[in-house]
C-alpha cells in the first residue's frame, strides 16, 4: 500500500510538472507565431477603408467624399491604383468632427454623449464558455469606435482573450502587471488611467487581462472577514468614475463564472448583455447561471449594490438559420423573454472564426480574403446586432432615433 501511495505521489507530481512543461512549451510557440505575424517592436495596425467603406461609416454617399476631397476639405485620402481612394479609421473620425460642426442635428456624426448623459458601461457576460461572450465584446466595442463613440474596453477574464485580439500576449506584455486588478484591488491601488493603453484603434482604449485577476477572487473573502469599509462590490464602479469623463461607452468582457470580479462588475454595470448559444445544453446551464446572477445580486442589492439597469438583453450567437433545432430555442427565448431577446442575431460564420486566427476581428480583416457573400453575410450580421445595441445606448441618454 504505501508503494501503491507513493506511486500515486509521483505520479500527481508529473502531472504537474507536464502540465507547466505544455504551458511554457505553447507560451514559447504563440509568441513565435507573434512574431511571424508582427515583427519585433511592431504593434497591431488598423487597416484603410475604402471610400465606400468610410461613406457607410459616415453614413454619407460615396460622391459626397469625392467632392469633399475635390474640393480640398477634410482629411487627404490615400489614392489608390485606378483612383480608388482610402480612408485610415483616424481620417474618418476627422471627417465625422468637420461634417458634425456643420450640422444642424447635433449627434449626426459624433453620437457621444451630451452633457446629462451617464457613462454607459455594458458588461457582457455569460456562465457557459463558448458563447462567443468575447466575439461580441470585441466587435461591439470596435464598432462603436468606428461609430465615433469614445470606448474604453475591459478585460477581467483571466484567460485574456479579448486581450489577445487586441496585440496582447499577457505572459509577455504584462510582466509588471498592468491589469484592472491594479486599480481594485484593497492594497495600494493605482488610478485606473495608469493601466489604460492605447490600441491600434481610433476611438478605443483597453484594459488587458491576465492571471492576475484572479487575486481579486483571493484577496476579497480576507477583506469580507475584515470588515475593514471596503466593499468589494463597488471596486469597479469606483475606478470608472476616475476616468468617466473620458469615455462615452464601457464594454467589458466578463469571465465564465460568477465571482466577485463578476458581481463588482454587474454593480457598476449600466447594461448587461447576456450571450446565448441556442442549443438545449447551453440554455439549460443559461438557466442556471441566471438563478445563481438573481440570488447572488440579490444579496449585493440589500448591502448597498446599485442594481438598476438601465436594459438587459440576450443576444443570439454563433447562430445557423438552417439548424431545425436551433429554430426552435430561439423561438423558445422569443417566447419566453419577449424584447428582451435581441431582434437579430449573429451568425456562426467562417469569417469570423478565420479572422480570429489571426487574432483579427472583421472589421480588421481585408474584404478580400474572403468570398464576398461570406463576409457580407457575416458583416451583416455583426452591424444590425450592434446596431440595435447603439439604439439601446441611445434610447438610455434619453434619445430617439435621429434626435
Amino acid at each position: 500500500m504505501a508503494i501503491l501511495g507513493q506511486a500515486k505521489d509521483e505520479l500527481r507530481t508529473r502531472i504537474d510538472q507536464l502540465v507547466g512543461t505544455h504551458a511554457l512549451k505553447l507560451s514559447e510557440r504563440l509568441q513565435a507565431h507573434r512574431a511571424q505575424l508582427f515583427p519585433p517592436n511592431a504593434r497591431k495596425q488598423m487597416r484603410r477603408f475604402t471610400s465606400g467603406e468610410a461613406a457607410e461609416l459616415l453614413g454619407v454617399k460615396d460622391a459626397y467624399l469625392r467632392k469633399l476631397h475635390l474640393e480640398g476639405r477634410g482629411p487627404e485620402p490615400e489614392v489608390r491604383a485606378g483612383g480608388r481612394r482610402s480612408y485610415s479609421a483616424a481620417d474618418i473620425q476627422a471627417l465625422r468632427e468637420m461634417l458634425e460642426s456643420g450640422t444642424k442635428s447635433p449627434g449626426t456624426y459624433l453620437p457621444g454623449r451630451r452633457e446629462g448623459d451617464h457613462l454607459q458601461v455594458i458588461t457582457v457576460i455569460n456562465f457557459k464558455g463558448g458563447s462567443g461572450k468575447t466575439t461580441t465584446a470585441a466587435h461591439l466595442a470596435q464598432k462603436m469606435a468606428l461609430d465615433g463613440y469614445r470606448v474604453l474596453a475591459i478585460d477581467l477574464d483571466p484567460q485574456a482573450s479579448l486581450s489577445a485580439l487586441h496585440g496582447f500576449q499577457p505572459e509577455f506584455d504584462l510582466l509588471d502587471g498592468g491589469t484592472l486588478y491594479d486599480a481594485i484591488r484593497y492594497e495600494d491601488p493605482v488610478p485606473l488611467s495608469q493601466v489604460i493603453q492605447k490600441s491600434y484603434f481610433t476611438n478605443l482604449d483597453i484594459v488587458p487581462g491576465n492571471l492576475d485577476l484572479m487575486e481579486f477572487e483571493h484577496d476579497t473573502p480576507r477583506a469580507l472577514v475584515q470588515r475593514d469599509g471596503n466593499m468589494f462590490f463597488t471596486r469597479v464602479g469606483d475606478a470608472l468614475a476616475e476616468v468617466e469623463k473620458d469615455y462615452d461607452v464601457v464594454v467589458m468582457d466578463c469571465p465564465p463564472q460568477l465571482g466577485y470580479l463578476t458581481m463588482s462588475a454587474l454593480s457598476a454595470a449600466t447594461a448587461v448583455l447576456v450571450t446565448v448559444h441556442p442549443q438545449m445544453l447551453d440554455v439549460m446551464s443559461m438557466c442556471q447561471f441566471l438563478l445563481m446572477v438573481s440570488n447572488l445580486l440579490g444579496v449585493v442589492a440589500e448591502a448597498g449594490g446599485n442594481m438598476s439597469y438601465d436594459w438587459l438583453r440576450y443576444v443570439v450567437t454563433r447562430y445557423e438559420p438552417g439548424d431545425g433545432p436551433q429554430n426552435q430555442m430561439v423561438s423558445f427565448m422569443r417566447a419566453l423573454f419577449g424584447d428582451h431577446v435581441l431582434n437579430h442575431t449573429a451568425l456562426k460564420s467562417t469569417a469570423i472564426s478565420d479572422a480570429g486566427i489571426t487574432k483579427q476581428t472583421l472589421y480588421e480583416v481585408e474584404k478580400s480574403q474572403f468570398t464576398r457573400t461570406t463576409y457580407e453575410r457575416a458583416m451583416d450580421s455583426l452591424n444590425a446586432v450592434n446596431g440595435e445595441i447603439e439604439a439601446l445606448v441611445q434610447q438610455a441618454w434619453g434619445r430617439t432615433e435621429g434626435a
